[in-house]
Order: structure tokens, then sequence, then C-alpha cells
């Protein structure tokens, strides 16, 4: 893959005097598809643990020349590309490592109408200065490899309104002209097929700051016709490519998304409704039993008056009734009632059009349509049907956001605690859809679950903690059975999130959890009833926090570390007080604490750019690992045959060997990487385990590309 990059500190820096930051230095990098990822060098082979979505997809691209060939983009997943013959989804992006994990963030994509093989995308997460600039790729390989181009603004993908679009456009009368709507910095143009950009001095920037220019139309009929929705402000038009603009008389000014039809008919959704644009006059055309605006809106290519519109973001309904459907332009509207046919078994049937972000027609398929939402991507093959038949097809597009894993010695290989779809028992296997969430039937449902623990002695006791953002309310639940079936705590605390949970060895009543900004708590009746932890300092800021500062020793049953800002505490009495017993460790908010199972007083400690550290004794004195220069992330699993050593995994970098995911046998003194370097799992790695089951089983965790698992 060919990318050209900067050092970001320079640009940074530049940035902060210029606005716009041009990056000049490439560099060579071939692409290799994850989905069949193998490391020559140690014979692993990586690749998703299968889950199935999970996350936004915030656009679908069809193109208008060939069958079968469509994109999507996501808010932090980046992007792919679908696989008509194998019905999967090929992610495009994976390419991006831990220091350009900004790229997940899908803000736009564009498709070159007469080329086939020419793709855009505008990559970028947030527009924080601490996300670091957005960019445009161009491919001209369907996005098996791709080229940067000299532009970079801030972007975000995953920010607000990022369900709106398109941002991006090529000019259908001459592929060399794209326009390129920003959130911050206005309109801009390339002229030349994106190899140089310039701002657009004549369009007035009026739009909602941090939104934008959220949609760019060509006109496919009338060259040189465009509309670009200035969020905030209205639609502006111009008839020369972009050159001169004005702005539409009463236009509606909170546009969510446009859609041209052929017969020159503008179409909008809009927070106040539906309107349409025809001779130059506005006219509304909302569904009078509508229950709020609409977003996603697409007008068939063979049929100038047949449109479909969805609901807009924050829509409850029970009978799926979300996708109204015109076959005359807009003057009358029915609602279509669709069957669903789910691929991923654990998916509840509210989850088809929530929060719909786009919907389009295949251009070469009539009555097939295209839906994404907030978990993933819906087709129908005949959208005329009275009831519409609609499969969600996940396979290859793994979105989730991880914050725990658990691989315990018996039982499930895998329990993933995770962001929005609550956590999963992977018990089918790692190659085959969960069958449930862990909120099934008879257990309780949390939006996340932010951390796992099982007692070591009886790895089938199990707790884990999280709850819903969307209510403010939080709390955990235990299992006797590995995770099978869970039950809710009887009591805890009021306003108090958790944010990591660990359980005694050999006492499964008996776990300590930390909290957001509060004070440590412990029970020891299996959460009936809470106390507060004494000696140690309030937990971290959360719900969004990685670390895992807190940890259970895995054969005295009454013994639990916890690491914060370079000291090592220790509780001898159950987690009912600590006590510090190192405070010579260097600081860093991005901790890890592991135990050994079998070992008393055994921690392992990661600290980042500060290393990798191990202690014997209980963490009164930690030895620094020597060859490991970063421990992003680390884990410990089953030794190899005929060894008592625990296998150690590691993903940051060792002495003489770069950047990468590394394994060692004897207690880090050497190390092998078993990870390509050109497929760095880079969308924030967040969470690392080993199997204690299988010799060599890793798995990575990660903020948006789901978890990776690796094996020999």
């Amino acid at each position: 893959m060919k990318i050209v990059m900067s050092d970001r500190r320079f640009w940074r820096l530049l940035a902060k005097t210029t606005c716009i930051a041009i990056i000049t230095l490439a560099i060579v990098v071939k692409f290799t598809p994850l989905e069949s990822s193998w490391s020559a060098t140690s014979g692993y082979h990586w690749t998703n643990v299968s889950i199935g979505g999970g996350g936004y997809v915030t656009g679908i691209h069809l193109h208008p020349r060939e069958r079968n060939l469509a994109y999507i983009r996501t808010d932090m997943g980046g992007f792919y590309r679908w696989n008509s013959k194998d019905y999967k989804w090929i992610p495009l992006t994976d390419i991006f490592g831990l220091q350009h994990s900004n790229y997940y963030g899908g803000e736009a994509l564009a498709l070159d109408p007469h080329n086939p093989d020419i793709v855009y995308i505008a990559a970028g997460k947030y527009t924080a200065s601490w996300g670091g600039l957005g960019t445009i790729f161009k491919s001209s390989d369907r996005g098996k490899t791709w080229n940067k181009l000299k532009i970079d603004l801030p972007m975000g993908g995953n920010e607000t309104k990022r369900w709106l679009g398109e941002r991006l456009a090529v000019n259908p009368f001459n592929s060399n002209v794209i326009l390129f709507g920003s959130r911050l910095n206005g309109l801009w143009k390339s002229s030349d097929g994106g190899t140089t950009w310039g701002k657009v001095a004549s369009f007035p920037n009026k739009s909602k700051a941090k939104i934008g220019i959220a949609g760019i139309v060509f006109s496919k009929n009338i060259s040189g016709l465009v509309y670009v929705n200035a969020y905030g402000d209205g639609i502006y038009k111009s008839t020369d490519a972009g050159v001169t603009w004005s702005k539409i008389p009463e236009s509606p000014s909170h546009v969510n998304r446009m859609a041209l039809a052929k017969d020159k008919v503008l179409y909008v959704t809009h927070t106040s409704g539906v309107s349409k644009y025809a001779n130059s006059i506005w006219s509304d055309i909302t569904p009078s039993n509508a229950k709020t605006t609409f977003n996603a809106i697409a007008v068939d290519p063979n049929n100038p008056n047949h449109l479909l519109i969805v609901y807009d973001q924050y829509v409850s309904t029970t009978n799926n009734r979300v996708i109204f459907q015109s076959t005359d332009g807009g003057a009358t509207w029915q609602q279509k009632q669709p069957t669903l046919k789910p691929q991923v078994p654990w998916w509840p049937k509210w989850y088809f059009a929530s929060a719909t972000s786009a919907i389009e027609f295949d251009p070469k398929t009539p009555g097939r349509l295209w839906l994404t939402d907030w978990y993933g991507t819906w087709r129908t093959d005949n959208i005329n049907a009275e009831s519409s038949v609609w499969s969600n097809y996940a396979k290859g597009h793994e979105q989730i956001v991880s914050f725990a894993l658990a691989s315990p010695r018996t039982g499930s290989k895998l329990l993933s605690g995770v962001a929005d779809t609550d956590g999963f028992n992977h018990s089918n296997g790692l190659d085959v859809y969960p069958s449930t969430q862990f909120g099934g039937k008879n257990s309780p449902r949390f939006q996340d679950t932010y951390g796992l623990a099982y007692s070591e002695s009886n790895p089938s006791r199990m707790v884990r903690v999280g709850g819903n953002r969307w209510n403010n309310t939080y709390t955990g639940a235990t299992s006797r059975d590995g995770g099978v079936t869970w039950k809710k705590f009887s009591s805890f605390p009021k306003n108090t999130i958790p944010l990591r949970v660990a359980m005694s060895a050999t006492n499964p009543n008996l776990f300590v959890a930390i909290i957001h900004r509060g004070q440590p708590i412990r029970t020891t009746n299996g959460g009936f009833s809470w106390s507060k932890v004494s000696g140690l300092p309030k937990g971290p800021k959360g719900p969004w926090y990685w670390g895992q500062p807190l940890v259970a020793d895995k054969l005295d049953g009454n013994t639990f570390y916890y690491y914060s800002g370079g000291k090592l505490y220790r509780s001898k009495n159950g987690g009912a007080s600590f006590r510090i017993v190192n405070s010579s460790l260097p600081s860093e908010s991005w901790s890890m604490l592991k135990t050994v199972p079998g070992v008393k007083g055994e921690v392992w400690l990661s600290l980042n750019s500060h290393g990798l550290y191990r202690s014997t004794n209980g963490g009164v004195n930690f030895a620094k690992i020597p060859k490991v220069k970063k421990a992003h992330l680390f884990a410990l699993g089953k030794a190899q045959k005929g060894s008592k050593i625990p296998a150690l995994y590691l993903y940051g970098k060792i002495a003489g060997m770069g950047e990468g995911v590394f394994r060692s046998l004897d207690k880090g003194k050497t190390w092998i990487n078993i990870a390509f370097s050109h497929q760095p799992m880079g969308n924030e790695p967040n969470v690392m385990e080993a199997s204690w089951q299988k010799f060599g089983l890793v798995f990575i965790g990660t903020n948006g590309r789901g978890i990776y698992r690796g094996s020999p």
C-alpha cells in the first residue's frame, strides 16, 4: 500500500500558524487483506473473532456502472467493500497503525462514476487537536492500496451528525473535479483528480460549527450543476461546477440529506420534515402521519417519482414501520412493513433501522435496496413487495468496541465485555456468531459491560459490571455456569459507574470494583451489599476508560493488587483495605496489572512507554523487562507443551525489532514477532488476553474493529 505520511508533531506545530498541513513525505507499504493474514516468520494466523457488525454504518455507496460494487463507511471502524460472491465485507483500511488510528473514522466516501476502480475516502475520527488531522485517500484498485492526498483538515467521522452526508463528491461530467465539505474549514476543491486541493474562497461558509458542510450532490443530467448543504444555513447552488455560488431562497436551514432525481427535482430531509425543490419552488411533502423528522432519503434511479425516506435518529417504534415510500413524487406516502431475516442470531428485531443513516437503491438491480444503521447493513431484494424481506449482512464487518476480555482455563475460550451491545459468551466457537448477548432471555442486559472476572479456583463463577449510559443506570451480575446465564446484583450504589472488577481466587462471593471518580467498593456476599475500600485513591474517569489497574492474586484468595500514579497497592484482607507496598514505579495512566495462575505473589505490570515490569514478591520489588521499549498491551497464557512458564504476549515495541505483536516463552528474555507490521490491528487496541486452554491463542480487543485473534 502506498501512503504519504508525516511527522505528526511537526505538522501540528505548522498547523497552528497555517491551519492547513501539507503532507509531502512518501513511503511505500504493500497491503495484504487481513481476512487471510499469516505471519511468515512465526506461522501465526490473524483474523477477527466472529461477532457480527455492532457499529454505526454511516453511509453506503453503489457504483452506477458496475453490478454489486458497493462500499460502506463507518463512524470509527474504517471502510469496507462488498464481496458479492461470499456475501461479506472486506475491510479496506486495516493498514493504519496505532499512531494513525484517527484514520478509522469514516468522514466521507466517493466513487468515480466513470471508473469503477477509483474510490476516495475522507478519513478522520475527531476534530480536536489531540485526535490529529484527517485526510483524503485515493485508490485506483478498489481499496486494495491507497495514495494519501495533499489535504489535511480536522475531520469528525465519529462526531456530531456523522449520519448526514455526503461531504465528498466527484463531478460526473469531469472526474478530475472533486469537492469536499469540511466541518471547520469550509469547501475544498480539486481539479486534477485529487493531486492538489484549494479552498473555495467564493463559498460563503456560514454553516453550524463542528458540522459544517454536510452534503454535496452533483447533477447527473446538467453539466456544472451542484448543490451543497451548509448545515444550519441552507442549501447553496452552483451552475459552474463550484466556481460561483448562490443560496437557494427559502431553502431549509438544517438539512440532513439530499437526493437529486433524474427529472432535476431535488428532495431533502431536514429537522422540520421533507421538502421538494422543483422549478425554483419549495414544497412541503412531509408525510401527514409521521411521528418525527426524517434522515435517510433515496430516489429510484429508474423512476424519479419513486422515493423512500426513513425516520431520523431517536425514534422508538414497536412495529418497524419506519420506512415511508412514495410513487408519486411525495404527494402521498405509504409506510412499509418489513419482514426481518437477520443473519446474526443475537440481533434483536429493534436493531433494524435503528438510527438509520443511509438508504440507497441498487442502480443495477431493480427493487433492491440497501439500508445502513447504528448496528450494521441491511438489504432487501424487493422493496416493491407488500412486506419486503430484509436481511442484515455483517460477515466481515466487525466494529465492536471492547472493554474487557476473559479467557478462563475451563469453559468458553473467550468472553467479551463490549460497548453498546452488552457482551458475549463465545461458546459457539470463535468462527461462529454468538447465539445471544450476555443479557439473554433470562439474564440482565446492559448497554455496556466494562469489567469481567472469574474465580481462579472455580472459573464457572464469574462477575461482570456495566450498565446503561442512555439512562445513567449501572450495576452488575454474577454467573454460576461460566457466563451462560447471569443474575443481577441484589443492590448497587446509585449514581455509581463501575469500571473494573476483580474476584477472589478462592471465594467467588468476594469481589472488588473500582468506580468512576469515587472510592473503590467491595462485596463479600455476591453483590447483596457493598462497602467502601480504604487505602486506595479515587478511581479514574469513566466510562471511556481502558486501563486495567486492579487484579486478584490467582492463588491467595485474600490478596488483591492495584496500581495508580506510580504506586503499587496491595490488600491481604480480601480487599477491605489496601496499603502502598511500592512507590518507586513510573507514573502512567495507561496501566495494566496481571497475575499468574498457581503462583502466589507474581505480578506483572505494563506502563506503556515506560515498559513492562515483573514482581515475584507481591509487588514489593519490580524488575523491568530489559528489551521492552513500549508495553501498550500485554497478556499471559498457557505454557507450551513441556514447560511451566506461561506464554507472554506483548503489543508494543521490542529493542531491535520495532513495533508489533510479540511472544516470549522465557519471561521476556527473547521474543518473536507474531504479526505483520503492515496489518497492525491499529484501531486503538485497548485490551489483550491470552488463552489458558490453548497454547498460542491470543486476543486483542479494539476501539472499533472488533476483537482480533491470533493463533499458530
